[in-house]
Protein backbone atom coordinates (compact mmCIF):
# COMPACT_ATOMS: atom_id res chain seq x y z
CA UNK A 1 0.00 0.00 0.00
CA UNK A 2 1.47 3.60 -0.88
CA UNK A 3 2.38 5.64 1.94
CA UNK A 4 -0.30 7.86 1.26
CA UNK A 5 -3.03 5.47 0.93
CA UNK A 6 -1.54 4.88 4.82
CA UNK A 7 -2.03 8.45 5.37
CA UNK A 8 -5.31 9.07 4.69
CA UNK A 9 -6.30 6.14 6.52
CA UNK A 10 -4.80 6.70 9.25
CA UNK A 11 -6.50 7.40 12.72
CA UNK A 12 -3.97 8.69 14.56
CA UNK A 13 -2.06 12.26 13.80
CA UNK A 14 1.19 10.98 15.32
CA UNK A 15 1.22 8.07 12.81
CA UNK A 16 0.10 10.67 10.10
CA UNK A 17 3.06 12.73 10.84
CA UNK A 18 5.08 9.94 11.25
CA UNK A 19 4.94 8.66 7.72
CA UNK A 20 4.55 12.44 5.97
CA UNK A 21 8.54 12.78 7.64
CA UNK A 22 9.16 9.13 5.90
CA UNK A 23 7.68 9.81 2.31
CA UNK A 24 9.92 13.07 2.32
CA UNK A 25 12.24 12.28 4.02
CA UNK A 26 12.20 15.65 6.01
CA UNK A 27 11.05 17.26 9.37
CA UNK A 28 7.82 17.54 10.00
CA UNK A 29 5.56 19.61 12.76
CA UNK A 30 2.22 19.92 13.12
CA UNK A 31 0.43 22.67 14.98
CA UNK A 32 -2.81 24.13 15.95
CA UNK A 33 -3.95 27.35 14.62
CA UNK A 34 -2.56 28.90 17.28
CA UNK A 35 0.72 27.35 16.42
CA UNK A 36 0.79 25.54 19.30
CA UNK A 37 2.50 22.48 18.96
CA UNK A 38 0.64 18.58 17.96
CA UNK A 39 2.96 16.67 16.59
CA UNK A 40 6.53 16.04 15.07
CA UNK A 41 8.26 13.50 13.34
CA UNK A 42 10.36 12.27 16.55
CA UNK A 43 12.03 9.65 13.96
CA UNK A 44 13.83 12.53 11.87
CA UNK A 45 15.84 14.52 14.21
CA UNK A 46 17.41 17.57 12.30
CA UNK A 47 15.09 20.13 13.48
CA UNK A 48 16.55 23.82 13.43
CA UNK A 49 16.65 25.78 16.09
CA UNK A 50 12.92 27.06 16.03
CA UNK A 51 11.78 23.78 15.47
CA UNK A 52 13.71 22.64 18.28
CA UNK A 53 12.12 25.48 20.51
CA UNK A 54 8.92 24.54 19.69
CA UNK A 55 9.03 20.86 20.33
CA UNK A 56 10.47 21.78 23.71
CA UNK A 57 8.25 24.78 24.66
CA UNK A 58 5.54 23.73 22.76
CA UNK A 59 4.65 26.35 20.98
CA UNK A 60 6.29 28.20 17.62
CA UNK A 61 8.15 31.26 19.69
CA UNK A 62 6.57 34.87 19.77
CA UNK A 63 9.31 36.48 17.64
CA UNK A 64 9.02 34.26 14.89
CA UNK A 65 4.74 34.40 14.58
CA UNK A 66 4.99 38.07 14.62
CA UNK A 67 7.86 37.90 11.57
CA UNK A 68 5.29 35.59 9.68
CA UNK A 69 2.33 37.74 10.23
CA UNK A 70 4.65 41.04 9.10
CA UNK A 71 5.27 38.88 5.91
CA UNK A 72 1.71 38.35 5.24
CA UNK A 73 2.37 34.50 5.72
CA UNK A 74 -0.10 33.87 8.29
CA UNK A 75 -2.76 35.72 5.90
CA UNK A 76 -2.07 33.92 2.94
CA UNK A 77 -2.07 30.57 5.13
CA UNK A 78 -5.72 31.52 5.99
CA UNK A 79 -7.07 32.39 2.46
CA UNK A 80 -5.14 30.05 0.67
CA UNK A 81 -5.07 26.05 0.82
CA UNK A 82 -1.42 25.33 -1.38
CA UNK A 83 1.84 25.25 0.13
CA UNK A 84 3.66 27.99 0.72
CA UNK A 85 7.13 28.25 0.89
CA UNK A 86 8.81 30.42 3.47
CA UNK A 87 12.57 31.94 3.30
CA UNK A 88 14.61 31.47 5.72
CA UNK A 89 15.65 33.37 8.55
CA UNK A 90 18.89 32.85 9.52
CA UNK A 91 19.85 35.35 12.32
CA UNK A 92 16.58 33.76 13.94
CA UNK A 93 17.62 29.99 13.09
CA UNK A 94 14.34 29.56 11.19
CA UNK A 95 15.37 27.00 7.88
CA UNK A 96 13.51 27.37 4.75
CA UNK A 97 10.26 25.46 5.10
CA UNK A 98 7.03 24.95 3.46
CA UNK A 99 3.83 25.40 5.16
CA UNK A 100 0.14 24.55 4.33
CA UNK A 101 -3.14 25.39 6.60
CA UNK A 102 -5.06 21.86 7.36
CA UNK A 103 -8.32 22.68 6.89
CA UNK A 104 -12.06 21.34 8.42
CA UNK A 105 -15.29 22.21 6.76
CA UNK A 106 -13.39 25.73 5.83
CA UNK A 107 -12.10 26.63 9.06
CA UNK A 108 -8.30 26.70 10.06
CA UNK A 109 -7.43 23.73 11.96
CA UNK A 110 -3.70 24.07 11.93
CA UNK A 111 -0.62 24.50 10.30
CA UNK A 112 1.65 21.47 8.64
CA UNK A 113 5.40 22.54 8.47
CA UNK A 114 8.09 20.99 6.22
CA UNK A 115 11.84 21.80 6.93
CA UNK A 116 13.42 21.73 3.28
CA UNK A 117 16.83 22.55 4.56
CA UNK A 118 19.42 20.86 2.29
CA UNK A 119 16.75 19.64 -0.94
CA UNK A 120 13.34 21.65 -1.86
CA UNK A 121 10.54 19.76 -2.40
CA UNK A 122 9.90 18.98 -5.75
CA UNK A 123 5.96 19.80 -7.64
CA UNK A 124 5.15 16.19 -7.22
CA UNK A 125 5.94 15.90 -3.60
CA UNK A 126 4.17 20.04 -3.01
CA UNK A 127 1.05 17.91 -4.57
CA UNK A 128 0.98 15.06 -2.35
CA UNK A 129 1.31 17.78 0.60
CA UNK A 130 -2.42 19.07 -0.57
CA UNK A 131 -3.80 15.53 -1.52
CA UNK A 132 -3.27 14.65 2.06
CA UNK A 133 -3.91 17.78 4.02
CA UNK A 134 -7.61 18.14 3.94
CA UNK A 135 -7.55 14.95 6.00
CA UNK A 136 -4.73 15.92 8.64
CA UNK A 137 -7.15 19.28 9.04
CA UNK A 138 -9.61 15.96 9.94
CA UNK A 139 -7.27 14.41 12.32
CA UNK A 140 -6.60 17.79 14.19
CA UNK A 141 -10.17 18.42 14.55
CA UNK A 142 -10.99 14.86 16.13
CA UNK A 143 -7.81 15.37 18.51
CA UNK A 144 -10.01 17.76 19.93
CA UNK A 145 -13.23 16.59 19.43
CA UNK A 146 -12.18 13.88 21.44
CA UNK A 147 -10.07 16.03 24.38
CA UNK A 148 -13.99 17.91 24.71
CA UNK A 149 -15.87 14.93 24.68
CA UNK A 150 -14.03 13.42 27.74
CA UNK A 151 -16.36 14.04 31.28
CA UNK A 152 -15.10 13.78 34.32
CA UNK A 153 -11.44 14.32 34.28
CA UNK A 154 -9.72 16.92 36.39
CA UNK A 155 -6.62 17.13 33.72
CA UNK A 156 -9.01 17.30 30.71
CA UNK A 157 -10.74 20.45 32.33
CA UNK A 158 -8.07 22.45 33.05
CA UNK A 159 -6.74 22.14 29.93
CA UNK A 160 -9.98 23.35 28.31
CA UNK A 161 -9.01 26.13 30.20
CA UNK A 162 -5.48 26.65 29.46
CA UNK A 163 -6.61 26.47 25.36
CA UNK A 164 -10.09 28.10 25.46
CA UNK A 165 -11.49 24.89 24.28
CA UNK A 166 -15.11 25.25 26.28
CA UNK A 167 -18.16 26.75 24.95
CA UNK A 168 -19.27 28.85 27.10
CA UNK A 169 -18.88 29.62 31.03
CA UNK A 170 -22.11 27.34 32.29
CA UNK A 171 -20.20 24.40 30.13
CA UNK A 172 -17.52 24.73 31.85
CA UNK A 173 -18.95 24.82 35.50
CA UNK A 174 -20.91 22.07 34.78
CA UNK A 175 -17.51 20.15 33.19
CA UNK A 176 -15.44 20.76 36.41
CA UNK A 177 -18.46 19.96 38.47
CA UNK A 178 -18.74 16.69 36.87
CA UNK A 179 -14.77 16.31 37.05
CA UNK A 180 -15.32 17.05 41.29
CA UNK A 181 -12.39 19.79 40.21
CA UNK A 182 -12.62 23.00 42.22
CA UNK A 183 -11.98 25.79 39.67
CA UNK A 184 -9.89 28.79 41.45
CA UNK A 185 -11.17 32.66 42.35
CA UNK A 186 -6.95 33.06 42.21
CA UNK A 187 -4.76 32.10 40.62
CA UNK A 188 -1.15 32.23 38.40
CA UNK A 189 0.11 29.26 36.18
CA UNK A 190 3.55 28.44 36.66
CA UNK A 191 6.01 26.31 33.59
CA UNK A 192 8.86 24.15 34.08
CA UNK A 193 9.94 23.29 30.96
CA UNK A 194 13.99 21.60 30.42
CA UNK A 195 16.29 23.11 28.61
CA UNK A 196 17.00 20.34 26.48
CA UNK A 197 15.37 16.91 25.58
CA UNK A 198 18.27 15.04 27.09
CA UNK A 199 16.64 16.25 30.87
CA UNK A 200 12.96 15.48 30.47
CA UNK A 201 14.04 12.74 33.54
CA UNK A 202 14.23 15.90 35.25
CA UNK A 203 10.55 16.26 35.16
CA UNK A 204 9.63 13.43 37.07
CA UNK A 205 11.38 14.51 40.48
CA UNK A 206 10.11 17.73 39.58
CA UNK A 207 6.52 16.21 40.17
CA UNK A 208 7.62 14.21 43.62
CA UNK A 209 9.30 17.36 44.97
CA UNK A 210 6.32 19.20 44.14
CA UNK A 211 3.59 16.94 45.30
CA UNK A 212 5.34 16.06 48.65
CA UNK A 213 6.51 19.56 49.83
CA UNK A 214 2.91 21.29 48.85
CA UNK A 215 0.74 18.17 49.29
CA UNK A 216 -1.25 20.63 51.84
CA UNK A 217 -1.73 23.36 49.41
CA UNK A 218 -4.52 23.15 46.31
CA UNK A 219 -2.66 23.19 42.81
CA UNK A 220 -3.15 21.24 39.48
CA UNK A 221 -0.18 19.93 37.55
CA UNK A 222 -0.48 19.28 34.09
CA UNK A 223 2.60 17.38 32.69
CA UNK A 224 3.83 16.95 28.84
CA UNK A 225 6.45 15.51 27.10
CA UNK A 226 8.97 18.59 28.46
CA UNK A 227 7.21 20.37 30.57
CA UNK A 228 5.22 20.22 33.75
CA UNK A 229 2.47 23.19 33.52
CA UNK A 230 1.29 24.18 37.14
CA UNK A 231 -2.03 26.15 37.79
CA UNK A 232 -1.75 27.87 41.57
CA UNK A 233 -4.64 28.50 43.81
CA UNK A 234 -4.08 31.80 45.74
CA UNK A 235 -6.73 32.96 48.31
CA UNK A 236 -9.49 34.71 46.80
CA UNK A 237 -8.96 37.84 48.89
CA UNK A 238 -4.97 37.97 49.17
CA UNK A 239 -3.66 39.73 46.27
CA UNK A 240 -0.51 37.74 44.72
CA UNK A 241 -0.95 35.36 46.96
CA UNK A 242 -0.45 32.64 44.17
CA UNK A 243 3.07 34.05 43.07
CA UNK A 244 4.07 34.28 46.61
CA UNK A 245 3.11 30.71 46.58
CA UNK A 246 4.98 30.50 43.08
CA UNK A 247 7.79 31.76 44.33
CA UNK A 248 8.45 29.66 47.55
CA UNK A 249 7.91 26.61 45.34
CA UNK A 250 10.40 27.56 43.27
CA UNK A 251 12.98 28.37 45.88
CA UNK A 252 11.93 24.66 46.93
CA UNK A 253 12.80 22.99 44.33
CA UNK A 254 16.43 24.73 43.62
CA UNK A 255 17.23 23.11 47.40
CA UNK A 256 15.66 19.76 46.91
CA UNK A 257 16.96 19.48 43.40
CA UNK A 258 20.63 20.94 43.35
CA UNK A 259 22.05 24.04 42.04
CA UNK A 260 23.42 21.83 38.48
CA UNK A 261 20.08 19.98 38.01
CA UNK A 262 17.77 23.32 38.73
CA UNK A 263 19.58 25.57 36.04
CA UNK A 264 18.42 22.89 33.61
CA UNK A 265 15.14 24.15 34.14
CA UNK A 266 13.64 27.61 32.24
CA UNK A 267 10.70 28.79 34.53
CA UNK A 268 8.30 30.66 33.88
CA UNK A 269 5.39 32.52 35.94
CA UNK A 270 2.05 33.92 34.53
CA UNK A 271 0.39 37.08 36.03
CA UNK A 272 -2.13 36.58 38.10
CA UNK A 273 -5.84 36.84 37.69
CA UNK A 274 -8.92 36.30 39.47
CA UNK A 275 -11.16 35.38 36.11
CA UNK A 276 -10.94 32.04 34.48
CA UNK A 277 -11.18 33.47 31.50
CA UNK A 278 -7.63 34.99 32.16
CA UNK A 279 -5.96 31.41 32.96
CA UNK A 280 -5.10 30.51 29.04
CA UNK A 281 -3.40 34.27 29.42
CA UNK A 282 -1.60 33.71 32.23
CA UNK A 283 -0.38 30.22 30.70
CA UNK A 284 1.08 31.91 27.85
CA UNK A 285 2.35 34.65 29.55
CA UNK A 286 4.60 31.97 31.31
CA UNK A 287 5.32 30.36 28.17
CA UNK A 288 6.61 33.47 27.00
CA UNK A 289 9.52 34.44 29.63
CA UNK A 290 10.48 30.45 28.59
CA UNK A 291 10.67 31.64 24.97
CA UNK A 292 12.60 34.71 25.77
CA UNK A 293 15.02 32.72 27.97
CA UNK A 294 15.19 29.85 25.38
CA UNK A 295 15.91 32.89 23.18
CA UNK A 296 18.84 34.13 24.83
CA UNK A 297 20.56 31.53 27.18
CA UNK A 298 20.60 34.02 30.53
CA UNK A 299 23.11 33.41 33.12
CA UNK A 300 21.23 31.85 36.36
CA UNK A 301 19.38 34.18 38.25
CA UNK A 302 20.18 37.06 35.58
CA UNK A 303 16.79 37.04 33.79
CA UNK A 304 13.65 37.72 35.23
CA UNK A 305 10.97 34.68 35.91
CA UNK A 306 7.89 36.04 36.30
CA UNK A 307 6.53 37.54 33.29
CA UNK A 308 5.38 40.98 34.98
CA UNK A 309 8.98 41.72 35.76
CA UNK A 310 9.90 40.31 31.84
CA UNK A 311 10.62 44.36 31.11
CA UNK A 312 12.67 45.29 28.08
CA UNK A 313 13.98 41.14 27.93
CA UNK A 314 10.33 40.81 25.98
CA UNK A 315 11.51 43.21 23.10
CA UNK A 316 15.29 41.43 23.14
CA UNK A 317 14.89 39.43 19.73
CA UNK A 318 12.39 41.66 18.28
CA UNK A 319 15.92 44.25 18.58
CA UNK A 320 18.05 41.44 17.74
CA UNK A 321 16.07 40.84 14.27
CA UNK A 322 16.54 44.29 13.52
CA UNK A 323 20.00 45.17 14.49
CA UNK A 324 21.22 41.70 13.07
CA UNK A 325 19.21 42.57 9.42
CA UNK A 326 20.46 45.99 9.38
CA UNK A 327 24.19 44.72 10.63
CA UNK A 328 23.90 47.43 12.94
CA UNK A 329 26.86 48.35 15.39
CA UNK A 330 26.81 50.25 18.70
CA UNK A 331 30.56 52.34 17.84
CA UNK A 332 31.14 52.95 21.96
CA UNK A 333 30.70 49.63 22.54
CA UNK A 334 32.64 48.27 19.72
CA UNK A 335 35.32 50.57 21.19
CA UNK A 336 34.79 48.57 24.83
CA UNK A 337 35.33 45.40 23.66
CA UNK A 338 38.39 46.16 20.73
CA UNK A 339 39.47 47.50 24.59
CA UNK A 340 38.88 44.66 26.50
CA UNK A 341 40.60 42.32 23.65
CA UNK A 342 43.91 44.15 23.09
CA UNK A 343 44.79 44.99 26.70
CA UNK A 344 42.74 42.21 28.77
CA UNK A 345 40.07 44.86 30.65
CA UNK A 346 36.70 43.86 31.63
CA UNK A 347 35.01 47.22 30.75
CA UNK A 348 32.09 45.99 28.79
CA UNK A 349 30.94 43.86 31.79
CA UNK A 350 31.84 46.67 33.92
CA UNK A 351 29.28 48.55 31.84
CA UNK A 352 26.61 46.18 32.09
CA UNK A 353 26.97 45.89 35.99
CA UNK A 354 27.17 49.26 36.65
CA UNK A 355 24.03 50.17 34.13
CA UNK A 356 21.93 47.53 35.97
CA UNK A 357 22.77 49.05 39.35
CA UNK A 358 21.52 52.19 38.45
CA UNK A 359 25.10 53.72 38.35
CA UNK A 360 25.68 52.98 42.04
CA UNK A 361 28.96 52.75 42.81
CA UNK A 362 29.07 50.31 45.74
CA UNK A 363 26.35 47.88 44.62
CA UNK A 364 28.32 47.38 41.68
CA UNK A 365 32.25 47.51 43.02
CA UNK A 366 30.52 44.51 45.38
CA UNK A 367 29.21 42.79 42.58
CA UNK A 368 32.21 43.00 40.54
CA UNK A 369 34.30 41.91 43.48
CA UNK A 370 36.65 45.26 42.64
CA UNK A 371 37.54 48.13 44.94
CA UNK A 372 35.62 51.21 44.71
CA UNK A 373 38.79 53.00 43.44
CA UNK A 374 39.23 50.65 41.05
CA UNK A 375 35.62 50.87 39.39
CA UNK A 376 35.74 54.64 39.23
CA UNK A 377 39.03 54.63 37.46
CA UNK A 378 37.03 51.82 35.04
CA UNK A 379 34.18 54.30 34.49
CA UNK A 380 36.78 56.80 33.98
CA UNK A 381 38.51 54.61 30.74
CA UNK A 382 34.77 53.77 29.57
CA UNK A 383 33.88 58.08 29.34
CA UNK A 384 37.59 58.40 27.72
CA UNK A 385 37.19 55.36 24.84
CA UNK A 386 33.38 56.48 23.74
CA UNK A 387 30.54 59.04 23.83
CA UNK A 388 28.21 57.50 26.43
CA UNK A 389 27.03 60.42 28.72
CA UNK A 390 26.09 58.65 32.33
CA UNK A 391 23.42 61.72 32.83
CA UNK A 392 21.08 60.68 29.58
CA UNK A 393 18.77 58.00 30.46
CA UNK A 394 17.87 57.68 26.57
CA UNK A 395 20.90 56.67 26.27
CA UNK A 396 21.68 54.10 29.43
CA UNK A 397 18.29 52.53 28.38
CA UNK A 398 19.78 51.75 24.43
CA UNK A 399 23.27 50.74 25.77
CA UNK A 400 21.80 48.31 28.63
CA UNK A 401 19.48 46.58 26.31
CA UNK A 402 22.62 46.32 23.80
CA UNK A 403 24.62 45.07 26.69
CA UNK A 404 21.82 42.22 27.34
CA UNK A 405 22.03 40.95 23.90
CA UNK A 406 25.69 41.25 23.90
CA UNK A 407 26.04 39.02 26.74
CA UNK A 408 23.12 36.85 26.46
CA UNK A 409 23.35 35.77 22.82
CA UNK A 410 26.41 33.85 21.38
CA UNK A 411 26.20 34.35 17.67
CA UNK A 412 25.06 38.87 18.44
CA UNK A 413 28.77 39.07 20.42
CA UNK A 414 30.54 37.42 17.79
CA UNK A 415 28.97 39.58 15.43
CA UNK A 416 30.45 42.43 17.13
CA UNK A 417 33.92 40.72 17.62
CA UNK A 418 33.60 40.13 13.73
CA UNK A 419 33.27 43.95 13.35
CA UNK A 420 36.52 44.58 15.76
CA UNK A 421 37.99 42.16 13.52
CA UNK A 422 37.22 43.62 10.37
CA UNK A 423 38.27 47.01 11.54
CA UNK A 424 35.15 49.04 12.79
CA UNK A 425 35.44 51.60 14.02
CA UNK A 426 38.55 52.25 12.25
Amino acid sequence: MEVKELILQAEDIHKATELISSKLSKPVIIENKNFELISYSSSFDKFDQTQQKTILSKKCPIFIIDRLKKEGIVQRLEKHSDPIRVHPIEELGFHQRVVIAAKHLGHTMGYIWIQESDQLLDSVELGFLEEITPHLGNLIHDVFTKLNAKKGRKEEVLWQLLHHEYGSESQLLNNASLAKLTLPERFSVVVFSVSAPRYKFMLDDLEKIVHNAYSHTQMYSLKTEFQVILVLYGAARKKFSSLELARSLIEEVKQEIGEEEFYQFLIGVGKEYNSLYHMRKSFLEALEVIETANFISPRPESMPREFAYLGIYRYLATLYEKNSSEDYYSDDLLSLIQNDAEKQTDLLRTLEVYLANNGKGKQTANELFIHPNTLNYRIKKIQELTNIDFNDFNMKSYLYTELLLLNNVAAYYQRYKGAVKKGIPS
